[in-house]
């Protein structure tokens, strides 16, 4: 468990109140899940996973349709909650370091490997506002020196460089084809042979939240869970194994017991928020970082999963819980993104938005306060200009309203989909609407032109008859950091330094 000079985090002063004015500053905790799919919860449509805890959070709060992650792999999602920013505006598209594809038809553009430190992140800003900041989990926006501790965090448990552990189970290592070692750095001491991860994560978090002080809080929960390896607990396992699973939507009993462990988690991190000792107001956002993995999940009816620009690769469940602002059972269609978090989280607590840092994301508490409110009209875009897979191709998209249009960067093949009519993606209108499809194309031309996106390129290296050979991992070589937006030249700070 965590020593007491860790728990002795620095008291600054309380922020104001927020949406309880003359009351204590709400505690903020944001839970982000690993890979989990827009369906992966009973409370969105699982016909097999059992996540009591979190359909009583949504049950209890707000319940978003249309949320989406703004990328459909993990690193740029989770750059965009920290900034509130598009990943093609941070140079940060692909997960880190991304997979380079040396012969493939097109040129990959060199991306960012980790979150600038000159960037102003939600934890800096908290943290200027009066709030303790706490990570716990994954980071995956980089090496030291851009680890968690120096992006604004108070105390940092368990975020790395790395996007997965090595195993679930203490502690939480194997070894690579490359003779290292896969395994989760920054953990406290402690822990015994077969301790599972998620459960730990919780351990860490709720005694973080039980610290002395009456300061607020902001607490960064995020999960390697349900993220590969797929290593259900034990007895989860044997559990999902005992269900029939014939005809079922979700069928993996290893994946349902990672669901299931991350819903007892988030009913352990609620249970010990419940019980808090003062009064203070806390707001709870859980989300996913992407779309569930297929064939380890299914996003059905959503086409498709991580790494394809389709519904499935992007929309996300969401959930908003605040007592006393956020009304009980309460749903809202509005499109939102992950950009969204970090404004909202500002105009929930009344802290201050980053100075001269442009955002993309919009403030929810208009539609939080009163689930028929609505936002003002807004395109959200994406642009994926790298190869998860052979498969999973450079791509870019638009959602206008109940439209939907993907651009394929290899061929320039438009896909426009009515996503109200046609949620899985299967009639594409391209041919019935061609003047829609050239309006959201030139928009996301356009928007792309705005931010700086990087595009992929021709590749003279191109090899029609083996385009997928020499596949390594990209950028494990570079001497020099990646051409970064807002990038200064100053000295780095010690890695080794707290």
């Amino acid at each position: 468990m965590l020593s007491a000079a860790i728990l002795a985090v620095a008291v600054a002063s309380t922020a104001p109140g927020g949406e309880h004015p003359g009351d204590l500053a709400p505690n903020v905790v944001v839970i982000l899940i690993d890979d989990m799919g827009w369906t992966d919860l009973a409370c969105y449509g699982s016909d097999l996973h059992e996540t009591p805890h979190i359909d009583q959070l949504a049950a209890e709060g707000m319940k978003f349709t249309d949320a989406y992650a703004t990328c459909p792999v993990c690193s740029p999602t989770r750059a965009s909650l920290m900034t509130g920013q598009y990943p093609a505006r941070l140079n940060i598209t692909d997960w880190i370091p991304g997979v380079h594809f040396p012969h493939a038809l097109l040129l990959e553009p060199e991306f960012c490997q980790e979150l600038p430190l000159e960037m102003t992140t939600l934890a800096e800003v908290m943290r200027g506002g009066g709030y303790r900041t706490l990570h716990v989990g994954k980071w995956h926006l980089g090496d030291e020196p851009y680890y968690p501790e120096h992006q604004g965090f108070d105390v940092n448990i368990a975020g790395h460089s790395k996007g997965a552990p090595g195993s679930y189970f203490h502690p939480y290592q194997q070894g690579n084809e490359r003779g290292g070692l896969w395994d989760v750095k920054n953990m406290p001491p402690g822990g015994e042979e077969g301790d599972y991860l998620t459960d730990r994560l919780t351990d860490e978090a709720i005694t973080l939240l039980k610290a002395e002080g009456n300061q607020p809080f902001f607490l960064y929960l995020s999960f390697y869970a349900v993220h590969t390896p797929i290593m259900g607990r034990p007895d989860l396992l044997e559990h999902y194994k005992a269900k029939d699973r014939t005809d079922l939507n979700h069928t993996n009993a290893a994946y349902a017991a990672m669901v299931h462990a991350v819903d007892e988690n988030v009913g352990r991190l609620m249970d010990a928020i419940r019980s808090a000792v003062d009064d203070r107001p806390t707001m709870v956002l859980l989300t996913s970082d992407n779309g569930g993995l297929v064939p380890t999940t299914s996003n059905a009816p959503l086409r498709m999963g991580k790494g394809w620009m389709y519904e499935g690769g992007i929309r996300e469940p969401f959930i908003a819980w605040y007592p006393g602002v956020v009304a009980a059972g309460a749903v809202s269609d509005e499109v939102i993104t992950t950009n969204d978090i970090l404004p909202t989280v500002c105009a929930a607590t009344n802290v201050p938005l980053p100075e001269n840092q442009v955002l993309d994301g919009v403030d929810l508490m208009p539609v939080l306060r009163d689930p028929k409110a609505s936002l003002h009209e807004r395109d959200v875009y994406w642009h994926y200009p790298h190869y998860h897979t052979p498969q999973k191709r450079p791509s870019g998209a638009v959602r206008s309203g109940r439209y939907k249009l993907i651009e394929w960067y290899e061929t320039g093949d438009l896909e426009l989909y009515d996503l109200i009519d046609d949620p899985g993606e299967q009639n594409n209108l391209v041919s019935t609407a061609p003047e829609a499809a050239a309006i959201l194309q030139k928009n996301l031309h356009d928007w792309r032109t705005r931010v700086g996106a990087r595009e992929c390129q021709p590749n003279p290296d191109y090899d029609a008859k083996n385009p997928w050979r020499g596949q390594s991992a990209k950028w494990d070589d570079r001497s020099e950091p990646c051409d970064c937006p807002g990038r200064s030249s100053a000295p780095l700070p010690d890695a080794s330094s707290k």
